[in-house]
């Protein structure tokens, strides 16, 4: 069993987390500079070192630091000094980057159909009517096993599910041209958003997020930390293997609030969806640390919030543990806080009743400590000091304690852009992602459809007028007769018809029969080619 974690601490009181029980889940929340990126690099900087993968999203740029070992500033010792905290053994993590453009990190791509119609309606802003419609759209496509991969995909099955409502109202429901047009627009304006880059193949395989690295094997740099960022400065390696930290750059992708929060809502489905039940292990699988939370559950509708809440209380059993990171306590509905056993309170600022309403929450939300007005409290933190609650030994919340927080032994602060291209090329999925793979799917197959389509009628139209052509005299010829006029003339006139003195043309028996013949042929093509769509291929009205 792994030893717990000591995050914070103040004199003789210790603030200490059971790995067994780091899956039930967390909450940090804390206003703007009061210290949560500090707190969320020293969990995952502990939760590295005994082997357990982390992922998180650099919605400032400043998470990758913590690839490279750290060096204690003489501001930063003073500090420790002063509030009676141990100088933290120089470390660096294991570190893939990752990122939805791929400009920063390697690429990170999920198909259409893989995402789903409820995720994608979220992203899209859609409302209930256009939502409906995106279903049935998903629902054809899968009926008629057309993939949707990208975005093109999308809007291709979108104009035909368009153009050809009426033949999908008695099956699947009324399409309004509104919705499609509606779900369209949403697309163009994810697109300019850069969204498109994020659809398509190859799909990130979510088990490359939970990978480990054994740091004591791995070649080291002449500073003496491994490439990877794994062997401490002072030549030490800590227990091996250590947990790859997998860090999302987030900073070009919050431009795009609703994007991101709908890709972050995926990832975590995806592990909910995809790993096996395991029940209660002496350390996570994985931990999941979803930043600037307040996004997910902005405007979300109802189905999504109980997508949400199901996924928090059941990923736990997947070995999964979720720790939101927001500002506000209030941010977070009450039935995803209920699920949130390990919390760090750092300060809030009452200048609004809204503020003054988040303190009041947060305070009656943490155990009582006796000894500690926690309200109050609250308000008068200094950086790097938190109301800290984990959960014991029995699963119950422990008394807050106000404690300061250890600082990481990492690097604080962004990497240079050459530590960063040296991270990429060195990774363990280094060219796995950053080659797209466009296969023939729904556009594809479509547009391939389409074609088909208008080259068959024409083809057998063609035929079927040679055929007329035939039946009237151009290559079924009537016999010469050896005599004119008797009782041979008028065999001849009723069996190969007859000519009237105004050109007028009366049909025969044979030239009768074969045009029957022809239209029954033409008939029974198209209805088996265009399914009646066209009519008849002779141009007449249809028969049956």
């Amino acid at each position: 069993m792994a030893d717990p974690l000591p995050i914070a601490q103040h004199g003789d009181i210790r603030c200490e987390l059971l790995p067994a029980l780091a899956n039930r889940h967390g909450l940090i929340t804390g206003a703007t500079g009061t210290g949560k990126t500090i707190t969320l690099q020293t969990l995952a900087e502990h939760f590295s070192r005994i082997g357990v993968p982390v992922f998180m999203a650099d919605v400032k740029g400043d998470l990758t630091g913590i690839s490279q070992a750290g060096h204690l500033s003489p501001k930063i010792a003073a500090v420790l000094a002063e509030r009676g905290l141990p100088t933290p053994e120089s470390l660096a993590c294991p570190t893939t980057l990752w990122d939805v453009f791929g400009q920063a990190g390697h690429p990170v791509r999920a198909t259409v159909s893989d995402f789903g119609p409820l995720l994608l309606s979220r992203m899209l802003a859609l409302n209930e009517t256009q939502a409906g419609v995106l279903n049935m759209v998903f629902k054809i496509a899968d009926d008629q096993g057309l993939l949707l991969l990208d975005l093109k995909d999308l809007r291709a099955m979108l104009q035909h599910v368009g153009d050809n409502a009426s033949q999908f109202t008695t099956s699947y429901g009324n399409v309004s041209a509104a919705s499609i047009g509606a779900i369209q627009r949403g697309l163009l304006q994810i697109e300019q958003q850069g969204g498109d880059q994020f659809f398509g193949e190859p799909m990130l395989d979510i088990s490359d997020f939970m990978q480990t690295v054994d740091v004591s094997q791995a070649p080291t740099t002449p500073s003496g930390s491994a490439p990877q960022g794994g062997a401490s400065a002072s030549g030490q390696s800590p227990k091996t293997p250590m947990g790859v930290i997998n860090i999302l750059a987030a900073d070009q992708l919050m431009n795009a609030p609703r994007l991101y929060g709908t890709f972050l809502l995926w990832m975590l489905s995806e592990l909910f969806e995809l790993l096996p039940e395991v029940g209660d292990l002496d350390k996570p699988k994985l931990v999941f640390f979803f930043d600037e939370a307040h996004l997910l559950f902005k405007d979300a509708p109802a189905v999504l919030l109980e997508r949400i809440e199901l996924v928090v209380r059941l990923v736990r059993s997947k070995g999964v543990g979720v720790y939101f990171v927001t500002q506000n306590p209030l941010d977070v509905p009450d039935t995803v806080l209920g699920q949130l056993g390990n919390r760090v309170q750092h300060a809030l600022r009452a200048f609004t009743p809204r503020d003054q309403k988040a303190v009041k929450s947060a305070a009656t939300t943490m155990r009582a400590n006796p000894g500690l007005d926690i309200e109050t409290t609250i308000t008068e933190l200094a950086v790097g000091e938190a109301l800290v609650s984990f959960l014991d030994a029995k699963g119950r919340p422990s008394v807050t304690e106000r404690v300061f927080v250890h600082p990481p032994g990492s690097q604080i602060g962004p990497i240079t852009p050459a530590q960063r291209q040296a991270l990429i090329a060195q990774s363990l999925v280094a060219g796995v992602y950053e080659k797209t793979v466009d296969r023939d799917s729904a556009h594809e197959m479509l547009k391939a459809r389409a074609a088909g389509t208008a080259a068959t009628p024409s083809g057998d139209r063609s035929m079927a007028e040679e055929a007329q052509a035939a039946a009237r005299g151009g290559s079924v010829s009537a016999p010469a007769a050896e005599g004119g006029g008797g009782l041979m003339d008028g065999l001849k006139d009723m069996v190969f018809g007859s000519t009237g003195p105004r050109g007028g043309r009366r049909p025969g028996l044979a030239e009768a029969a074969a045009s029957s013949a022809v239209r029954s042929i033409g008939s029974a093509v198209g209805r088996e080619i265009i399914r009646g769509v066209l009519g008849s291929i002779l141009g007449g009205s249809r028969r049956r």
